[in-house]
């Protein structure tokens, strides 16, 4: 095959290709003698090519399906269907507090060796989870909302399976929430699992 740069720069790279039967380009007729695909005349449109033959263009999922969502935007949803549970019941007191998610901690404790995490810091070990950040003010003195962040990847990496991440996600919260409300995590929810 010759293409316009000689033998072998249309072999090398590609340019010249053999159509096989029901490759891109090629139309085919029903079996009701209409062409297949296309805008005009049976070409098919640009949304249905089978680039190489490598199966349809685009995404195979619609947009709003579960196994569409990215990690993070699957860990939010997690974050916020156990936060709604928990602010049902308890939305007057809850109002003036945020709920954040970071992918990993920016906090370390200040000696490896020997951990103490103050009350607003979930953690597991070495490994904060979550933290409690105080209503305060900012630098140049505006007031800030309490904040609650829960950190992605290290209860990610903690939980197994995503029902486990869900109840683990419950339980920090539970426990960040009654921090913030000065009461036990046994008042928040009765239900708490003791592991």
């Amino acid at each position: 095959m010759r293409g316009p740069f000689g033998d072998r720069a249309a072999a090398g790279r590609g340019l010249g290709r053999r159509r096989h039967p029901g490759a891109p380009g090629v139309s085919r007729a029903s079996a009701h003698g209409e062409s297949s695909g296309g805008r005009r005349g049976g070409e098919p449109s640009s949304r249905s090519v089978e680039r190489r033959g490598r199966g349809p263009r685009g995404s195979i999922l619609p947009a709003g399906a579960p196994a569409r969502l990215s990690r993070s935007s699957a860990f939010d949803q997690l974050a916020l269907n156990a936060f709604s549970a928990i602010d049902a019941d308890w939305h007057e007191r809850l109002t003036k507090l945020d709920l954040a998610v970071d992918d990993v901690p920016r906090i370390s404790a200040r000696n490896p060796r020997s951990v103490v995490w103050p009350p607003e810091v979930v953690a597991d070990g070495a490994v904060p989870l979550a933290r409690l950040i105080p209503a305060g003010l900012t630098r140049d003195g505006r007031p800030t909302r309490a904040r609650l962040v829960l950190f992605r990847r290290p209860l990610e990496l903690r939980a197994g399976k995503p029902e486990e991440l869900m109840l683990l996600i419950h339980d920090v919260l539970v426990e960040q929430i009654a921090n913030h409300l000065g009461v036990t995590p046994e008042i928040i929810d009765p239900t708490l699992r003791d592991d």
